[in-house]
């Protein structure tokens, strides 16, 4: 005679049951379906604030010994966030954005100038007062459109700069958010972890392997576009003296500092420069700063920032390269971060799921 409990566990061994059609997979699969649906509505909702996320990311991350140690201080978690968000608005923000917005001013003001002396004829008399030189001055006559290029280039700087200057309180709201994140990345950084950690199906261990890795992935790419500015800084200013241009040390570092942002660049300084070489007759030194700028200034950004970045994200030259340039296309200048990032968290998983895979294999005493 069957049990009270046979007949409580009897439904669940019919083979109709079993499988995808069963009311647990089936509430599964929705509730899997939701997730995703879930997660890609919240990823379209951040899509309009992953530059702000990606920087506050980078600051609470490179900034995390100097708010551990004002926390220790201070003994607030409030006082000691926004004294860090504070100090790094003023010592990194602040002073970077006013050179950026002054540089591409003064860059237009001085197409202005290179126009006017273009116009006026003055670089074709530079030219002509030497001999050896007529032939140049008929071919760049022949091929380049000189006032239509120079005319092209004011354009294009003066409305960058117009931009630049129209899009200020954009910028000051994207920098608002991104220090209002940065703020709370601070404070509730223990917090945030824990909840990861919660929602994540990895072990403890592994999920400090992930932390580290992208903790390392952050410091590299920042500090190695530092370093990288630093040498683009030394060659342009090593190459200012050695023409004799003015102040060298100064546009040296105006140059590194251009360096590091993404959209503008030490060409801003060089390109003016052998401009005014050029109209001053001085085409030798205008050319060799060209090729030097072009080359080797600009050249050694491709070269030296994925070795940089590569070696300490344990990663291959060209998937450091790649994950760079292909993040800057993607996210914009947000992709610096971004593209490593993805791209070590991507290989981290990887490897979790080999190294499970592996271990399950060899649990399994059927398998070969």
């Amino acid at each position: 005679m069957p049990t009270k409990f046979d007949q409580m566990t009897e439904p669940e061994s019919k083979p109709g049951n079993h499988g995808w059609a069963s009311p647990g997979r089936a509430q599964m699969a929705v509730l899997v379906a939701a997730i995703a649906f879930g997660s890609y509505l919240c990823y379209r909702m951040a899509l309009p604030f992953l530059p702000a996320l990606a920087w506050a990311m980078a600051l609470a991350i490179l900034f995390a010994p100097l708010h551990r140690w004002l926390e220790s201080k201070l003994q607030r978690a409030n006082l000691a966030a926004g004294v860090s968000v504070l100090l790094v608005a003023l010592i990194v923000v602040v002073p970077g954005t006013f050179m950026g917005q002054r540089l591409l001013q003064e860059s237009a003001r001085g197409a202005t100038i290179i126009k006017t002396k273009v116009d006026s004829g003055e670089w074709r008399r530079a030219l002509e007062a030497q001999p050896r030189l007529a032939p140049a001055v008929l071919w760049v006559e022949r091929q380049i459109d000189l006032p239509g290029t120079i005319q092209t280039l004011t354009s294009w700087l003066t409305n960058k700069a117009g931009m630049l200057l129209q899009g200020s309180v954009v910028q000051l709201i994207g920098f608002c958010l991104t220090f209002y994140l940065f703020f709370y990345f601070l404070r509730d950084r223990n917090s945030a972890l824990r909840s990861l950690r919660f929602l994540s199906p990895l072990s403890a261990t592994e999920m400090d392997h992930l932390f580290g890795r992208v903790e390392d992935t952050v410091v590299a790419t920042v500090y190695g576009t530092l370093a990288v500015a630093a040498v683009q800084g030394l060659l342009g200013g090593l190459m200012f003296w050695g023409l004799g241009l003015p102040a060298p040390l100064l546009w040296g570092v105006v140059m590194g500092l251009l360096a590091v942002v993404p959209v503008l660049g030490a060409f801003i300084v060089w390109v003016p420069a052998a401009l005014f070489l050029l109209l001053e007759g001085s085409w030798g030194k205008a050319l060799l700063l060209t090729i030097w700028g072009a080359v080797v200034v600009g050249g050694i950004d491709n070269l030296l920032l994925p070795i940089l970045v590569g070696n300490r994200l344990k990663q291959h030259t060209l998937l450091a390269f790649l994950s760079v340039v292909g993040g800057l296309m993607v996210f914009g200048t947000s992709g610096l971060i971004l593209g490593p990032v993805v791209l070590t968290v991507t290989t981290v998983l990887l490897g979790i799921w080999r190294e499970q895979a592996m271990a399950g294999s060899h649990e399994s005493p059927g398998r070969t």
